[in-house]
């Protein structure tokens, strides 16, 4: 076994191989950029090299620098994670020439199976099931527009080296496929550097499901069951779970014998994963083979038993895998949500800074988090936005996505946007909660965005309830006497009056006892138990028997409460500052009708207007490039454009001005 090795990646999944390799006894050696100089998984490795500047083209992705790391540190293997180098064929050949062993697949697999083009001939050849579609190369937008209408719409445009989601466009029109083509081209292109794009037949109602096979040297190919990943959002997951909810065993079979099959014809050994698309029909088409650890392998570790990093490390070192097919057996259920630096609230945006608050949910044999960030560490623009992945495991679904929807609660951040809303709605949404999905889930469901989960009753009456408690709790505290601070039993017979989000308001009143509260709610009693204290950030509470986790922040009249995907303001005044608060005007909001604003912080890719130009509605102006995904700016309305105020190179803030349009037109 290797005793030491080079991780050539960073954040989670750097931090993720160095728990295994420590448990193990191998020695680590992390490397970072300029932006990651404060890095956990810096912190946690045991040395660390320093590799250049902050964008992955000067550091990352840089062969001759994770050498230089390797030669200097004496690591005798790297591991790659996912992204970067990962799959680059180039660097696998550069290591074998230096005496460095790849904790991966040879690079004669990678190469074929990193081309999606020419991976789809191969499984073609090998039996396995694939999507129509033109699989040669494609010379520009016109050719890609025509091949899609020979196909027939919808389709899909992918770059060839892709991966993550990026590089990947759907089209319904000739003008999408048009357009698709171009920024699919440009994110390969600054992705992979590699800009080949083919197109495909998109199939609807469809369901990503994707199989885990794990390889050795010696002869021995296994599947490790399925991976449901059909929860997603701009072709990027959202949401993965082992087992899928649709599949039955014979389908599960089948999909794993021809995903063995594939990875015998390409000669596979260490980890990788095949993906498939299914139909409601249970017809299954291969989609690519991921020659490398998938972000989404936590959920098989969960149900397998089988930690895929300790076994890439052996099948790197030569060894022969233990397990025969009969030994994988799948235990329970497993879950894991993606938690992004992103503003669901807005379009799911970037969101960059300092995490100046960071409280994961508590690891236990139920609840797994893989992070590779700490409270005042910075979440940077120039790399994906993946703060956490959390996963939990039930014995059943249904006791995992309960497990979700509690630990979510329980996640606290601040500083920056992030998507946790967002996956409480979904853990708690009827649909995905009786397996009823597919790819197009979130666009079916939030077809105008998220706004935040429903308020139903029972989240309702927690609210108002928990707002009223911890009121009464700083009430208690600040009219203290005798200096006893903890004590909640200072005066608090007052009459609220508490209203969520400018809602007819509701009396209330909260009797403390040694155990629990009586809280009144317009004559309605509840109970509410708790060992909450002012300042912790979540209240975690039985009320009415129901467990909830709800995040408490404090505001001048009341409280911001969130939980299960909803956040409201909570409003608690006494009777006579609710009399007058109904009194004061509402604050008009300021009218920016006339500007194209930038959505988040990022770099000016182009305009494509200038002064005086005349806009349609849904024409597009201005491509802004952050955490290396390309959003079109498109007019909302039409107008005319009065001034240009941002150039492509430009590095922008939030709600910078792109564009100025003519006041008439607004």
């Amino acid at each position: 076994m290797f005793k030491k090795i080079l991780i050539a990646n960073r954040g989670e999944i750097a931090c993720r191989v160095i728990k295994t390799a420590r448990r193990m006894g191998i020695r680590t050696v992390a490397v970072y950029s300029e932006a990651d100089a404060d890095a956990l998984h810096v912190d946690m490795a045991d040395e660390a090299v320093f590799i250049g500047a902050p964008a992955a083209a000067e550091s990352y992705l840089v062969i001759d620098k994770i050498v230089a790391a390797c030669k200097e540190t004496g690591a005798e293997a790297v591991h790659p994670g996912y992204g970067f180098l990962s799959e680059k064929a180039e660097f696998v050949e550069r290591l074998s020439k230096e005496g460095v062993a790849f904790i991966g697949p040879p690079a004669k697999a990678i190469e074929a199976m990193g081309d999606k083009i020419t991976s789809k001939k191969i499984a073609a050849d090998a039996g396995v099931s694939t999507v129509p579609g033109h699989m040669g190369i494609i010379a520009d937008a016109e050719e890609a527009a025509k091949i899609a209408e020979s196909i027939g719409f919808p389709v899909m445009l992918k770059a060839s080296a892709g991966g993550g989601g990026k590089g990947m466009r759907i089209a319904y029109t000739v003008q999408e496929a048009k357009e698709g083509f171009v920024s699919a081209q440009n994110e390969a292109r600054s992705s992979f550097a590699d800009d080949r794009v083919f197109v495909e037949k998109f199939v609807e109602e469809p369901r990503h499901i994707e199989i885990q096979v794990l390889a050795d040297a010696h002869g021995t190919a296994l599947y490790l069951g399925e991976r449901e990943c059909s929860i997603q959002r701009r072709h990027q997951k959202v949401v993965e779970e082992a087992p899928s909810p649709f599949l039955d065993e014979a389908t599960r079979k089948a999909m794993g014998e021809q995903a063995v099959a594939l990875s015998k014809a390409v000669g596979y050994t260490s980890a990788g994963t095949v993906e498939f698309i299914v139909d409601k029909h249970k017809n299954f088409y291969f989609l690519e083979m991921n020659t490398r650890l998938q972000v989404e392998h936590p959920v098989t570790e969960q149900v397998t038993g089988i930690d895929l990093v300790e076994q890439m490390l052996r099948i790197a070192a030569g060894e022969k895998l233990e397990l025969a097919q009969k030994d994988v057996r799948l235990n329970g259920w497993s879950i894991e949500t993606r938690v992004y630096a992103e503003d669901p609230f807005r379009g799911f945006l970037p969101s960059i800074g300092r995490l100046t608050r960071y409280r994961p949910p508590q690891e236990n044999a139920h609840v797994r988090v893989d992070t590779g960030v700490y409270e005042g560490a910075e979440i940077s623009m120039f790399y994906d936005p993946m703060i956490a992945k959390l996963v939990t495991t039930g014995a059943t679904r249904d006791e995992a996505i309960a497990a979700q929807r509690q630990v979510l609660d329980e996640y606290f951040i601040r500083g920056i946007a992030h998507n946790i809303p967002f996956l409480s709605a979904l853990m708690a949404h009827p649909r995905f909660q009786s397996g009823d999905m597919t790819t197009a889930f979130i666009a079916e469901e939030y077809p105008d965005g998220f706004n935040g989960g429903p308020v139903s009753d029972e989240v309702r009456t927690a609210m108002l309830a928990s707002a009223v408690f911890v009121n009464a709790v700083h009430v208690s505290r600040a009219t203290q006497i005798e200096g006893k601070i903890s004590d909640r039993s200072g005066p608090q017979a007052r009459i609220w009056c508490v209203s969520l989000d400018g809602e007819e308001a509701t009396r209330s009143e909260v009797f403390p006892y040694e155990d629990h509260a009586v809280v009144m709610l317009n004559d309605v009693r509840h109970i509410l138990k708790t060992d909450w204290r002012p300042g912790e950030p979540i209240l975690r509470a039985e009320i009415d028997g129901i467990s909830h986790a709800i995040e408490v922040e404090r505001e001048t009249l009341g409280f911001t409460l969130s939980t299960d995907g909803v956040t409201r303001c909570v409003r608690v005044l006494s009777e006579r500052a609710a009399e007058l608060n109904a009194m004061m005007p509402e604050k008009a909001a300021i009218d920016t009708s006339r500007y194209l604003l930038c959505p988040m912080p990022g770099l000016v890719v182009s305009v494509s207007v200038k002064a005086g130009d005349e806009v349609k509605a849904g024409q597009a102006l201005a491509v802004i490039e952050a955490m290396k995904m390309e959003n079109i700016l498109k007019a909302e309305k039409d107008a005319v454009v009065k001034e240009v105020r941002a150039a492509p190179g430009d590095s922008l803030a939030v709600d910078a001005v792109i564009l100025e349009f003519e006041s008439e037109a607004a």
